[in-house]
This record gives structure tokens, C-alpha cells and sequence, in this order.
């Protein structure tokens, strides 16, 4: 064991005496007799200086050497003067993990006028155990003369002397010492004088592993959420969706990206009503249309820690929108309702790294612009009907049985209009005009009223016969739809000019010319398109020729095993391409790769309004089929595909092509604009909510419609289209290449078998049909649920490579 020179602190000026008094000095090098003499390498001042460094003086160096000190060093304190007095002073560090500690000479009595010290240290993560197995010490008042002292640092944990307890002395006996760190110091001090002889103490000491989960549970370096002990240390973790802070004992919460798009929802601080996490600072977003204002409503029960002088310096709620601020708010007082008159505002919740709080949580609504009050129209109804209407409300309009809706001169089942942020209305209410199916042409035919009136409006009957054939009568009533039919539902077909050589009775009515057109424009129709119509779903059938453009595309895949068989349709570009979606003719591989099926699986068939006259309308093979090469199955992004028919097809007044739009252009509005009322045909399922829905759909009846259905749509605005979709799954992605078309309300819709349809629009200023969509995907609810608007390709975005692989210049 190395001796080290310790000891007694005493002022300089009593150190002198005492040395001059005393005897021999024990230094490292040696005994130094007669003349006092210290040798001291590194000393190291446990309490009063850091290290300095002592050479070998007599005692007049040893004034002269701090004399000098003092006047360098500018020491401005009671010097002390460190002095070894006898052979037994002296201090020991004891490092290892265990060890014994006894008085001088142990079991031999101890010397009198010793000191010793013991600095126990252990590693961090450890206390230090220590316990006495024989203690035997002079007996004092309070222990004043001979004892053993035992501390932590600055903290004294006891005092022992004596053989047993008394009112004034204090043995050990069986306690046990445990140490607050991983520093213990013990002392022991004998006087110069003992009446009797003492054996002194024996003791032993070892490193004891802290279990810091436990000891440090109602500490501030505690754990938030769960600690893990471990020998030597511990160490924190988090629940699911938190985070460890950089203090590695707070866990905090990632919650600075949460963004809120809906009219109205909740919001609350992480883990509310418990504690909320430490060392956080979370934004909430509410992002709204232009035109909302958002409304927040702060719960009753609001806990943010506090200062009672300053405001909000730990935790709190600040609330922004716009320009305006709101707070910091804090306490146990809830900030109420807050009109923010914003339809953009931030909540930031600030927390610092004390305090257990419950936190707070908040309802937010929004208001829109108002619009002017809606009166019903004549033999009409609104619905809903309310006192007040705001942005983003949809009022449709309705008429009494026996009355149609029109507006500028065109009929509809019923007519939706919206509240707009700027307060108007999005159109004018149309008016309920009494359902009058008109004079029926008497040129080659006659007609025979059974009211006295010669009535033509709803429920009005008639007889109508041909001229050729004055006996043979039909009875016609005019329906609901503006037009005279008989009790199969079949309208009033034109009696033929040329009777002599007719033999059946279908030979007296004129049927659509069937000639070659031979330059045929795109966009016209073969026949006048009805003002009232119904759409796809629980829609109304087409006439032939409504869609001469309307391509079936039939596929059958017999590469698989079984042969897997679905439909879907087109539009015809000319009389050697179709335009379509590119998911109807992709291969269903479980890969999720874009292959397209076999040309010689798909067969197109124009010129077709029912199936069941498949074998009557024109059939064509398929030579080339091209799909996007951008094309993603899984988001439907360029859902767009062009199929090029084999050569020696001819266009004809059932066979005619619709018209490309013109290409979108950087810095241009996107077509179509909202609220742009399209057409859209198909032969899908036209049951409302089927529960038929399946993939790879087949021609059974019932769910497939047999007659070609149709009907208009409006477009939606873009930015409700992402709306209703991202209200529903932040995985719907609704691009830039796709647009939106249906009515808010639902009820009808296109649907499964009509994807690749086009969604056509008549060019105000040409009179031409144009296709500006086509049928792509819809939400996961039934076709024409509430909100649930259709999803079609935007073919403008594709015009420009429409016309490089079809090697055309132009879109007219």
C-alpha cells in the first residue's frame, strides 16, 4: 500500500509551531530527524485547492516557499499549511470492487494520534456497500476524540465510537452503510492519549450494482415511459410512436406534419386526457378552401403546466391564422371557442422537458361564404331546403310529377347547383315547365287524339297509324320523358315513303342509313341528341346512332387458365384507332407488370347499341394494341391506351369518329372546366350499389346492361375531386392527369364494364362532340354512392402523343 502524505489542516501560523514541536516527520524519501522536512510530489487538496506541486523544503524554505505563493498567486484566502505529524497519517484509495478496511496494527490496539483516510471509489452505476464486522474504539462525548467518520462528498453519513450505543456514541453494530454515489470516505482519528487499550475496527466494503429504474422512479433524471436496468447503468426507451429525446430519458412525439383538409374534425394533444410528451413541439394544420372559416372549440378540461408570474414560459397552445395570432395560452382555463376567420390555421403546442399534464383537446368546424336564400321554383323542390346556405353546399332541384326541368331550352331529371366562395350561386334555378311530348308528324302518317282537347302533355293518349295502312292503329302515351310510346315502351317510328313493296309491319318504319361515308367528320352524331336524359346507372337506353363514335371491346384471355373474360369500351378516333383506357387492356398478371393482352384475344365491335344484335353491328380484329408506356396499375396514373384495328373497316351512319381536343399548353387552364356537363355511354352495370361488382365481369344478364345507357355529367372542381378522395384514404391519389365528373348527392354514376368510355363534351362553337375523358376508376363504395364522384383520364394532357403514335397532324 503507498503511503501518501496527508493529514491535519491547520493555519499557517500554528502550522509552524506544531512542527517545531513535534518529532520525527515520515516523508516519501525518508526520515528527516532533527530538522522538519516535507516531500511532497503531486498533493491533491481534497476540499481546498486543485493539485500543487511541493518540493523538499526545511522549514524556513517552507515559510519562504509560501510567503512566495501568496504573493504570486494572488491567493486571497486563509492559507493552510499541510503537515504529516506522525507515522500512521496518511490517505488510501481503494478502487477495486471489494476490499477490507481496519484501524493501524488491527487486532492489535490502534496507536494513539493517527489519522487515516480511506477514499473508496467505485464505477458510475455502482453504490458502495459497507458494513462493520468488529468495532471497539474509545468511548467520548459525541465522539470528540477517538472515531471513525463516514461520508459521501460533502455529506457526513455518520460517526461511530464507543463499544456499544449510548445517548452520545454511536457503534455500528449490525447497520449497514449504503452510499448515495459511487464516492465513500471514511476517517479515522485517534488522540494523543488512551486510558485504556482499544482493538480498534475492522470493515468490509464491495460495489453494488444501483437499480436506477427503481431508485430514480420519482426523480427528475427518470424515465418517461419505460427504463431498463442493466449492470453498471440503465437506459430508456419509448411507447410505439414516440421518440427518445437527446436527453435519453424524455420520449417526445413526431407530430409536426399532420394536416387536417375536412370541414370539421378533432384534435387533441398526444395521449389526452393522460400526460402529454416532454420536449415536443407539434403543428397542427388545418388547410381549407378559400372561402371556409375555421371555428375552433376548445374542450372544458385544458392542463398546460404554468407559471404564476410569467406567462406561459414552459407549455403552451399558440394558435395563428392568417395574420392573427392567438395566446400563448396555459393553466387549468380553457381558451373557448375561437373565431379564427382564417381558412388556413396552425396550432403549435410547445412543451419543455418537466411537468405531467393532461394536455388539451379541441373540435373544429368551419363556415362557409353565404349565399342568398333559395326559394323553390313552381311545381318544384329544393333539396335540402334550409333557412341558410354556405360554401361548398349543393342544393338540387326537382319537379312535381308531370313536370320537367329546363333551363335555356334543355331538360333535366333534376339540376344541382353550389354555394361558391364568393357567395353566388353557381347558376341560376331552372323552371318546372308541364311535360308536353308534342304534335306527332302526320306526313306519312295519322294520328287520332282521345281527349277532346287534343291534349299533348304527360299522360295525354293517341292512336297513330300509317297512311298505307289507315286500319292498322297503335296507341301511343306520352311519358314522363317527352316522348309518345306504346305499352312496350317503344317510341313512334317515321312511316317509309315507298309502301307498295313492304310486306312486314317493322317495313313502315324508316330505319338510319347504313351507307358508306366515305369523308366522314368527326363529332357528329347520326342523329339529334335528346334533351332529357337519365345517366348509366339506372340509366335510359340509347337509341342507335346517339354514339356512333361508342366502341365495345370484348377480350377474351385464353393465355390463362381458366380463360378469364371481361369488357370494357372505346372511342373511335378514325377508322383504324380506338381510344381507351390502358387497365382494360392489361393483362391481369399477379406481378402487377403492364403487359397488354394479345391483339387476337380483343375483338371491337362499332355500330352496336344492344349486344343481344352483336352479329348485326360491325366486328373487327385487332392488329396493334399500345398502352401508355407511363402507365401505373396501381393509381391508375395515364390510363390511356390506343388500339388499332386491322385494315378494311368503313365508316357509315352508325360508324362515325369523335374528335380529339386540342393539346393542354403549359400556363393554360386544364379542360374541361368545372361544372362543364358531359355525356358518357357504356354498357355496365346499371344497378345502383350492385352487390355484382366483381373483376373480370362477363355478359351474364343482370349484370351486364344489354342496351347501350348514357348520361350527363358535370365535372367536378378539382380541388373537391382530391377532397373527397383523400377524406376517405390518404392512399387515393388524384393527379394532374385525371379529373373528377359526377353529382354530390350520388344516386347514379358510370360504373364496372364502362371503364375506357369516353366522357364526351359538344364544342360550343363548332357544334362537334369532342372526348375529353375516359372512363378510369371510382371510390371502394357502390357505383353512384354519396361524394363518390367517377375518376376519368384527362386526354387533353395526351394529345400531343395521341397524334405522334397515330402519325396525325391535327385534332379536328
Amino acid at each position: 500500500m503507498e503511503y501518501r502524505q496527508a493529514a491535519t489542516l491547520r493555519p499557517l501560523s500554528k502550522a509552524l509551531n506544531t512542527l517545531c514541536s513535534r518529532g520525527t516527520v515520515i516523508c516519501n524519501t525518508g526520515i528527516c530527524e532533527e530538522r522538519i522536512s516535507l516531500s511532497f510530489n503531486v498533493v491533491q487538496y481534497l476540499t481546498l485547492f486543485s493539485l500543487v506541486e511541493i518540493k523538499e523544503w526545511c522549514i524556513k524554505e517552507v515559510v519562504a516557499y509560501w510567503i512566495k505563493l501568496l504573493t504570486e498567486r494572488f491567493i486571497v484566502a486563509s492559507l493552510f499549511l499541510v503537515c504529516v505529524s506522525s507515522v500512521w497519517a496518511r490517505v488510501l484509495l481503494l478502487t477495486d470492487m471489494y476490499g477490507t478496511l481496519h484501524s493501524p496494527g488491527f487486532p492489535e490496539p490502534y496507536p494513539k494520534d493517527s489519522e487515516i483516510q480511506w477514499n473508496i471509489s467505485v464505477p458510475e452505476g455502482y453504490w458502495i456497500r459497507l458494513y462493520f464486522v468488529h468495532f471497539d474504539i474509545e468511548p467520548s462525548y459525541l465522539c470528540e476524540y477517538d472515531y471513525v467518520k463516514v461520508s459521501s462528498e460533502s455529506e457526513e453519513l455518520a460517526v461511530f465510537c464507543g463499544k456499544e450505543n449510548t445517548d452520545t456514541e454511536r457503534v455500528p453494530a449490525d447497520d449497514v452503510i449504503l452510499s448515495p454515489g459511487n464516492l465513500l470516505g471514511v476517517a479515522f482519528r485517534s488522540d494523543f492519549s488512551n486510558e485504556e487499550h482499544y482493538s480498534g475496527f475492522e470493515a468490509h466494503y464491495s460495489a453494488v450494482d444501483i437499480d436506477e429504474c427503481r431508485e430514480k422512479n420519482d426523480e427528475v433524471g427518470a424515465c418517461d415511459h419505460y427504463c431498463h436496468n442493466y449492470i453498471g447503468g440503465y437506459y430508456c426507451s419509448c411507447r410505439y410512436g414516440h421518440q427518445l429525446h437527446s436527453d435519453n430519458r424524455t420520449c417526445k412525439v413526431e407530430c409536426s406534419d399532420s394536416v387536417y383538409t375536412e370541414g370539421s374534425g378533432v384534435i387533441a394533444s398526444a395521449d389526452f386526457p393522460k400526460a402529454y410528451p416532454k420536449s415536443s413541439d407539434c403543428l397542427y394544420r388545418i388547410r381549407l378552401e378559400k372561402g371556409f372559416s375555421v371555428i375552433l372549440d376548445f374542450d372544458a378540461t385544458f392542463d398546460i403546466e404554468d407559471h404564476p408570474d410569467v406567462t406561459c414560459p414552459y407549455d403552451h397552445v399558440k394558435i395563428q391564422a392568417g395574420e392573427k395570432v392567438f395566446g400563448p395560452f396555459c393553466g387549468d382555463r380553457s381558451p373557448g371557442k375561437i373565431q379564427t376567420e382564417s381558412n388556413n390555421v396552425n396550432i403549435l403546442f410547445h412543451s419543455d422537458n418537466s411537468g405531467e399534464n393532461l394536455g388539451w383537446k379541441l373540435t373544429y368546424t368551419s363556415t362557409g361564404s353565404e349565399c342568398a336564400v333559395l326559394l323553390p321554383p313552381p311545381n318544384g323542390q329544393l333539396e335540402p331546403l334550409q333557412p341558410k346556405y354556405f360554401f361548398k353546399e349543393h342544393v338540387t332541384v326537382t319537379c312535381d310529377t308531370g313536370y320537367s326541368l329546363v333551363k335555356e331550352k334543355e331538360e333535366f331529371e333534376h339540376y344541382q347547383i353550389e354555394c361558391q366562395a364568393d357567395g353566388n350561386w353557381s347558376s341560376r334555378l331552372p323552371v318546372c315547365q308541364i311535360i308536353d311530348c308534342g304534335p306527332v308528324d302526320v306526313t306519312l302518317g295519322d294520328v287520332e287524339y282521345t281527349n277532346s282537347s287534343n291534349s299533348t302533355t304527360l299522360g295525354s293518349r293517341i292512336l297513330y297509324s300509317c297512311k298505307s295502312s289507315p286500319g292498322e292503329q297503335s296507341a301511343y302515351m306520352c311519358d314522363r320523358s317527352g316522348v309518345w310510346i306504346n305499352e312496350d315502351g317503344a317510341a313512334i317510328r317515321t312511316c317509309r315513303a315507298d309502301l307498295e313493296n313492304s310486306t312486314q309491319s317493322d317495313s313502315e318504319f324508316q330505319p338510319l342509313s347504313t351507307t358508306v361515308k366515305s369523308q366522314a367528320a368527326c363529332g357528329e352524331e347520326s342523329r339529334p341528341f335528346p334533351s332529357h336524359q337519365k345517366r348509366i346507372v339506372g340509366g335510359r337506353s340509347a337509341f342507335p346512332g346517339l354514339f356512333p363514335w361508342q366502341v365495345l371491346l370484348s377480350v377474351e384471355d385464353t393465355s390463362r387458365v381458366p380463360t378469364a373474360r371481361w369488357f370494357g369500351s372505346g372511342a373511335l378516333l378514325s377508322s383504324a384507332w380506338v381510344l381507351t383506357a390502358a387497365h382494360v387492356l392489361r393483362r391481369q398478371l399477379r406481378d402487377h407488370s403492364v403487359v397488354p393482352v394479345a391483339p387476337a384475344h380483343v375483338q371491337a365491335t362499332l355500330g352496336l347499341t344492344d349486344v343481344r344484335e352483336k352479329k348485326l353491328a360491325i366486328n373487327c380484329s385487332v392488329e396493334t394494341i399500345i398502352l401508355h408506356p407511363e402507365f401505373d396499375p396501381h393509381n391508375y396514373n395515364n390510363d390511356i391506351a390506343l388500339v388499332k384495328l386491322s385494315p378494311g373497316m368503313v365508316l357509315n351512319e352508325l360508324v362515325r369518329p369523335v374528335c380529339l381536343p386540342p393539346p393542354w399548353v403549359k400556363g393554360q387552364t386544364r379542360m374541361p372546366l368545372p361544372n362543364t356537363l358531359g355525356v358518357v355511354a357504356g354498357w355496365g352495370i346499371n344497378m345502383p350499389n350492385s352487390s355484382a361488382l366483381y373483376s373480370g365481369v362477363t355478359f351474364d344478364l343482370g349484370v351486364v346492361s344489354e342496351v347501350l345507357q348514357y348520361v350527363k355529367l358535370p365535372v367536378v372542381a378539382q380541388d373537391e375531386c382530391k377532397a373527397s378522395y383523400f377524406s376517405r384514404s390518404a392512399s387515393y391519389n388524384i393527379t394532374e392527369n385525371m379529373f373528377c365528373a359526377g353529382f354530390y348527392e350520388g344516386g347514379q354514376d358510370t360504373c364496372l364494364g364502362d371503364s375506357g368510355g369516353g366522357f364526351v363534351i359538344k364544342d360550343p362553337y363548332s357544334g362537334r362532340w369532342v372526348v375529353h375523358g375516359l372512363v378510369s376508376w371510382g371510390g371502394p363504395e357502390g357505383c353512384g354512392s354519396r361524394q363518390v364522384y367517377g375518376v376519368y383520364t384527362r386526354v387533353a394532357n395526351y394529345a400531343n402523343w395521341l397524334h405522334k403514335t397515330m402519325n396525325t397532324e391535327c385534332w379536328w
